[in-house]
């Protein structure tokens, strides 16, 4: 639970989402290589007006950079989903 808490208030310093979901979804690994390491599997759904003008490499970039030494010692898989308001507003896709 304290790595939700981390990667949501990294997230939201800085990109001041309109709307944030993450899920560990690591129970769902046990067994895996990655969960046996300490790393943990997240989904996350970020929806913030910072990853306008920007294609989706970019957004998972600027997100994997923003997490930063979380990414390298206690995130060991991200689905991500990076939206700008107006694509969450038009269905989310």
């Amino acid at each position: 639970m304290q790595r939700v808490r981390n990667i949501e208030a990294t997230l939201r310093q800085a990109f001041a989402p309109q709307h944030l979901v993450i899920e560990d979804e690591s129970a769902r690994h046990a067994g895996h290589a990655g969960a046996q390491a300490g790393g943990g599997h997240y989904r996350v759904l970020i929806v913030a007006e910072a990853f306008r003008g920007l294609d989706r490499v970019r957004r998972h970039g600027a997100v994997y950079t923003a997490l930063g030494a979380l990414m390298r010692a206690e995130i060991h898989a991200l689905a991500l989903r990076a939206l700008t308001p107006e694509e969450w507003d038009a269905g989310g896709q």
